[in-house]
């Protein structure tokens, strides 16, 4: 059968391109629906929004500003050199030649350290002097928090303080629970400690608070306490050496001079001795033995002193700031345009979210 010219041979379609087609037809007439449906609440949208602006707008107003405080420090220490730079550039390469990570302030140890609680009880509790009144940082992050309004109505909290020079193994069973919601809170919330960078050394210790000098005297207090305690433990055992070197030394040379003494007094007691009665001499003699060995000993002890002192200062870690906070502190806060704008947009979603929702339930009820 010949087919006329005109006539024209068309395409079939699967039943699924139909379908397709048809879905992407629903979807796009349902897509219209809910947008009409949207702009006939468009008055309620508009009236939501403009309440969530005027709720940003008293939301920034009387929200406090947070204050910003930050100090950055190096640690030097003359162990981490040589052989150490050798294996910290070996372990950036994957290659674990051992030797790192045995030391309590390697690596991130000095991080977690400065987040303790034990680091974090030692600042809070110690005592700063604010406009000549003297105050533990423990008492400024409870004014600044408004806890003690909260407190007044539990007996057991109401006569809590915290004083500077008082024993942490003293405190009673409240006071330790205090501290340590204190620790948690304030690690979670206000303070960050991280490196500047990794491959750098220098650290960076970031308070924020609603309290100025809270921010600033915490972030400084912190990393003194850190320091001392640092330094305190990488030379322990050279100083208790040291110490008892000094002792050593101290003895000996009371013993050299009382030989001395005593030399001095037999060849008084016999000043024209009789060169034929050697036995006259013995004592001055003996005592010169005594005088001779203890300035070997003493000769070696100083030595060994000297040695010790100057291993201890090689030893000793510097912990160099690099920048203090300054008064007055960078202030973080909502600004009122931009509380209006958020508050408005959230508000806007929420009324759109809770009118679908609602559409939804109605259509589900008809049908």
């Amino acid at each position: 059968m010949i087919l006329d010219k005109k006539q024209e041979i068309k395409p079939t379609r699967s039943p699924q391109v139909e379908g397709d087609e048809i879905s992407l037809k629903e979807l796009i007439l349902s897509i219209q629906e809910w947008w009409k449906y949207l702009l006939t609440k468009g008055l309620q949208v508009l009236l939501a929004g403009i309440l969530g602006g005027i709720i940003g707008l008293g939301y920034a107003f009387f929200k406090k500003p947070v204050y910003k405080a930050e100090l950055s420090f190096a640690l030097e220490d003359e162990k981490a050199g040589g052989l150490g730079g050798a294996l910290g550039l070996a372990s950036q390469f994957g290659f674990d030649l051992g030797g790192s990570g045995g030391g309590a302030f390697s690596g991130d140890n000095l991080l977690q350290l400065m987040k303790s609680r034990t680091m974090v009880q030692k600042t809070l509790l110690t005592e700063i002097i604010i406009a000549g009144k003297k105050q533990t940082l423990a008492e400024i992050y409870i004014d600044f928090n408004n806890l003690r309004e909260n407190w007044k109505s539990k007996p057991e909290l109401k006569s809590i303080q915290f004083l500077s020079g008082t024993d942490p193994e003293k405190f009673n069973r409240t006071q330790d629970s205090l501290i340590s919601a204190f620790h948690k809170s304030i690690i979670s919330t206000n303070l960050n400690v991280d490196k500047v960078d990794k491959k750098l050394s220098i650290i960076a210790v970031k308070v924020s608070s609603k309290s100025e000098l809270f921010s600033k005297y915490f972030a400084e207090v912190l990393v003194k306490e850190v320091s001392d305690f640092y330094i305190e433990t990488k030379t322990k055992k050279s100083i208790q050496n040291l110490n008892i070197l000094q002792r050593q030394t101290d003895s000996v040379r009371r013993a050299l001079n009382d030989a001395i003494s005593k030399v001095a007094s037999s060849v008084d007691a016999n000043p024209n001795a009789n060169p034929s009665r050697l036995i006259l001499r013995v004592p001055s003699q003996r005592r010169q033995v005594d005088v001779q060995a203890n300035q070997a000993i003493l000769t070696e002890l100083v030595k060994n002193l000297e040695i010790s002192k100057v291993s201890l200062r090689k030893e000793t870690p510097l912990i160099q700031v690099i920048d203090r906070p300054i008064l007055p502190l960078e202030k973080e806060r909502l600004g009122k345009g931009k509380g209006i704008v958020i508050g408005g947009i959230l508000f806007g979603f929420f009324t759109v979210f809770c009118l679908i929702i609602m559409k939804i339930l109605e259509n589900i009820m008809r049908n």
